[in-house]
């Protein structure tokens, strides 16, 4: 077998192949002399909204941004409580403590590890302002649920698609759903800037202009400001950046699937290893690939011996975390989270994974069991 190592992400060899489009991309800003909201920041974020299905898309700095100003517009603040799932990257719940409210934790379905509508209407206080949902390792929430629930309750919503590019609920794109949905361009995220970067997407032309103005100081002429506004702009280059490889998308994340349905197929048949569960009515991006077993540990470290990169999404769940330590006597006893914590292992998964080292992750996996 081959000694090499089959690594978790590959950025180098993704962008091997559009190198040249993407130096011309740079002289082409650069030779422009125009570096911040310009026409390239115009552009992607015409043809993202297209991508998304949705009215309007305004590109920012980073996807916290993206939470966090979606959140701001919408007028969450102090006082407030906001629903977010007790499993996710900690950005989730930063966005909150960004504006002034309070996270509250929901326990996120065990088989999905998503929160569910089911859970979060359980969850709703005197104090809860909005639902902040999170379409986890790629797979939708369920959109159609969170809707009809925000709607009934007079709740804000919005989605955090962080690693939802390219996902679907009931063959629609996600961009358009709820009140805004928030997305991050962060290098490893199936479409990734080379840096930092963000969008909202929207329907709501109030909310995108709101967003428009915070993300730029809160401008609404040269010399005029509305809002106590941020300076949190996706750039022209990486906007340029990103038109190019957006025009490869579904080229990615049709190959995600392709790794996805094989490792369903050739690791399922029970055993110690629990298998992400599907959904008729969702096609996840597979972001990530994320396994569990109670011998987590173990198998980590017989598949680095095979030289099979793995990693953890996530070890340390939030309300665990020192930053909300002052919080964490109020949130009680989240078990699901904490388990999965210790359990939850992500196979390699990106596009360039070719059928060899997938059928070496395949066979390391069985070797561990």
């Amino acid at each position: 077998m081959d000694d090499s190592v089959v690594p978790f992400a590959d950025l180098a060899a993704l962008h091997h192949p559009l190198r040249f489009e993407l130096l011309a991309a740079a002289e082409r800003v650069i030779d422009r002399g125009w570096f911040v909201l310009g026409d390239e920041v115009a552009t992607f974020e015409a043809q993202w909204a297209s991508a998304c299905g949705s009215s309007f898309a305004v590109g920012v700095g980073t996807g916290l941004d993206a939470l966090t100003l979606s959140l701001e517009a919408l007028g969450i603040g102090p006082g407030d409580e906001v629903l977010v799932p007790s499993n996710t990257y900690i950005a989730t719940w930063l966005a909150v403590s960004a504006v002034g409210a309070t996270p509250a934790p929901v326990e996120p379905d065990p088989i999905t590890h998503l929160m569910t509508p089911t859970a979060a209407e359980a969850a709703i206080g005197s104090r809860t302002a909005a639902i902040l949902p999170v379409h986890l390792y790629g797979r939708p929430v369920d959109v159609d649920g969170f809707e009809e629930l925000a709607t009934r309750h007079g709740l804000a919503l919005v989605f955090d698609a962080a690693q939802a590019h390219g996902a679907t609920f009931d063959d629609r794109p996600l961009g358009g759903r709820g009140d805004a949905t928030a997305w991050s361009f962060y290098p490893t995220k199936n479409l990734g800037a080379l840096g930092d970067g963000g969008a909202v997407t929207t329907d709501n032309p109030v909310l995108a202009k709101a967003v428009g103005q915070l993300r730029d100081y809160g401008r609404e002429g040269r010399h005029q400001f509305a809002r106590r506004g941020h300076n949190s702009r996706l750039d022209e280059l990486q906007a340029a950046f990103l038109s190019i490889k957006l025009q490869h998308l579904d080229l990615w994340v049709g190959r995600r699937r392709e790794i996805a349905a094989r490792y369903c197929e050739e690791l399922g048949g029970g055993g110690e290893l629990t298998l992400p569960a599907m959904d008729l009515h969702a096609s996840s991006a597979w972001h990530l690939f994320v396994v569990r077993s109670r011998r987590r540990d173990q198998h980590r470290s017989a598949l680095a011996e095979c030289g099979i990169a793995t990693d953890l999404h996530y070890p340390i769940p939030p309300h665990r975390q020192p930053a909300y330590a002052d919080l964490a006597p109020s949130f009680g006893p989240l078990p699901i989270a904490d388990r999965l914590a210790d359990e939850v292992l992500s196979l390699p998964m990106h596009p360039m994974l070719d059928d060899d080292a997938v059928s070496r992750v395949i066979d390391a996996v069985r070797s561990s069991m």
